[in-house]
């Protein structure tokens, strides 16, 4: 492997062993390609420094990574960042990778450096709401936004060369909807459009978008990647060219992700795969214990035989697994709802997903709090609804808690 250190190897060229690496855990334990062979050191450190002597001493040349970056200031590049963005790559099999110190930060940096005046972006309806409002925002600069779907259909009716980028998650929050991805790849393809799929509730072990011709692929890292509801963090893989225009604008709007979170996410990313596959089917239970629950209305789980999704869930998804979030609505309005916030003890209450920790959430105060009313009721988010991404705690005492919590 590469020494990041080393003085020699600054361009980290790939070595026989880091191409031979296939199996996804395999990757995600050691895509990063670290090895100090001074120390037998096959842990990435964290580099937590500003500055690198710019100039190396043997060959007088500027320091470069092999993305022919300099390393000289880490606002720009750092050694353990880029470490993480390597595995990134891998995961999703892209040429390239760039983490950020936020998943907004990446959507950010997308939005500035594709659109200018006069540009349309299309977004499913039920995509997250701050992505919408940001892009509602850039109206300002001359920037249209048309709102599609949430259904497949409902999204490529919208898409025609006049609009500029699409911006799509495979799986939707809240409701979970599952979006055929390669049909509205295929669609923009035919209309010279970019597409950006966000795929931070499939993950590359469900799907991997620029495989199957997306442009880009964007992910909270803050979910499940890093998966223990201690970091905050995004990121965005696709080709190199693109990535290096999304360095340049990372470079300048200052958002690249700090040494201390990319070490925590190269953490998490080594139990990826385990962890993700077990959240799956601890979900597709809790799914089926509350179908069955007098107190619940509906529940909204792609895993379920009888769901509107499953059949599109089964064709784009890799493996018969349908995610770690489960969604259900109540009976009783949003007194029972609040009820049950109030009740559950194993279960927290609080606005993200992807950890270890089973979370609670209200859908129209976090995600969809921005969005207007009017489309809100369009999509079905209503004041009875639950957001639940399932952990890792014993299925059982989930049960009990869900429970108990729905009987008082």
């Amino acid at each position: 492997m590469v020494n990041l250190t080393s003085k020699k190897n600054i361009n980290d060229r790939e070595t026989n062993s880091t191409k031979q690496l296939k199996g996804f855990s395999t990757k995600s334990i050691h895509g990063h390609e670290f090895y100090d062979p001074e120390l037998g050191l096959f842990k990435v450190p964290i580099y937590q420094t500003v500055v690198w002597e710019q100039f190396d001493k043997i060959t007088g040349l500027p320091r470069k990574t092999s993305r022919e970056t300099e390393l000289k200031y880490s606002r720009e590049e750092n050694p353990t960042v880029y470490a993480l963005e390597k595995v990134l790559a891998k995961l999703d099999d892209t040429e390239d990778a760039l983490a950020f110190n936020c998943g907004m930060a990446a959507i950010s940096t997308i939005y500035l450096s594709t659109l200018e005046s006069g540009s349309t972006i299309l977004i499913s309806k039920e995509a997250y709401g701050v992505t919408q409002q940001l892009a509602l925002n850039l109206g300002k600069y001359g920037v249209k936004t048309l709102f599609g779907g949430p259904n497949t259909e409902e999204i490529i009716d919208l898409i025609d060369d006049k609009v500029s980028l699409v911006v799509v998650e495979t799986i939707t929050n809240p409701l979970l909807k599952v979006i055929d991805v390669n049909e509205v790849i295929k669609v923009c393809k035919e209309n010279n459009v970019k597409i950006v799929v966000d795929n931070t509730f499939a993950t590359p072990i469900l799907y991997r978008p620029v495989k199957n011709g997306a442009w880009l692929v964007l992910y909270s890292l803050t979910k499940y990647l890093s998966g223990h509801n201690d970091v905050i963090g995004g990121s965005v893989a696709g080709d190199k060219e693109t990535i290096k225009v999304l360095w340049d604008w990372r470079k300048n709007l200052g958002t690249i992700m700090n040494p201390f979170e990319a070490y925590l996410v190269i953490r998490g990313l080594e139990t990826l795969e385990v962890r993700f596959i077990k959240q799956c089917e601890n979900a597709l239970e809790i799914a089926e214990f509350l179908k069955d629950n007098p107190n619940v209305e509906e529940v909204y789980y792609p895993g379920l035989k009888d769901n509107a999704y499953h059949s599109i869930a089964n064709k784009v998804f890799e493996h018969q697994l349908y995610g770690g979030v489960v969604s259900f609505k109540v009976k009783g309005g949003k007194e029972s709802a609040f009820n049950f916030f109030k009740k559950i003890k194993v279960i927290k209450s609080t606005p993200s997903l992807g950890g270890v920790e089973t979370l609670a959430t209200y859908p129209i105060l976090s995600a969809s709090k921005s969005m207007p009313q009017s489309l809100k009721e369009e999509l079905g988010i209503t004041d009875n609804l639950i957001r639940l991404s399932v952990g890792l705690e014993d299925i059982e005492d989930l049960k009990e808690d869900i429970e108990q919590a729905l009987k008082s």
